[in-house]
């Protein structure tokens, strides 16, 4: 019987979303003190009843993770930030963006792909982009 190719496919996403999450995860364990006061939006605390967690990702745009998983932040125009979960609500910073969104998921876990938000194609030939009016 030959290897289906929907069954590699998902097992390199699968391999590169693991990768990705190791890595950021990675780099906040192996952030010493001095470097984490360097960093403009390093927080680490208990918020909620939920570990949340912030650092300055690959390309400078803040990285948050709620209970280890992957939180997406977005700026906006007027210079705040918003999340999926709550997206009426501009925040000054990526710390009361992830509170914001705690607030809001209130004791539901945050689904695995949060952190891809925008990101997904339409498969009927729509926008690529994945954004919706």
């Amino acid at each position: 019987m030959p290897f289906p190719r929907r069954v590699a496919l998902r097992s390199l996403f699968a391999l590169a979303v693991t990768a990705a999450t190791g890595g950021v995860l990675g780099r906040i364990a192996a952030r010493s003190p001095e470097t984490a006061a360097a960093d403009p939006y390093a927080f680490d605390e208990m918020y909620a009843g939920r570990r949340i967690r912030g650092l300055t990702g690959p390309g400078g745009e803040p990285v948050a993770l709620v209970d280890g998983r992957p939180l997406h932040l977005m700026r906006c125009a007027g210079g705040g930030w918003v999340t999926p979960l709550d997206h009426y609500a501009s925040c000054p910073t990526p710390l009361t963006a992830t509170r914001a969104a705690v607030d809001a998921a209130g004791p539901a876990p945050l689904s695995r792909y949060a952190a891809g938000h925008g990101l997904h194609s339409d498969p009927t030939g729509g926008n690529p982009r994945g954004v919706h009016a």
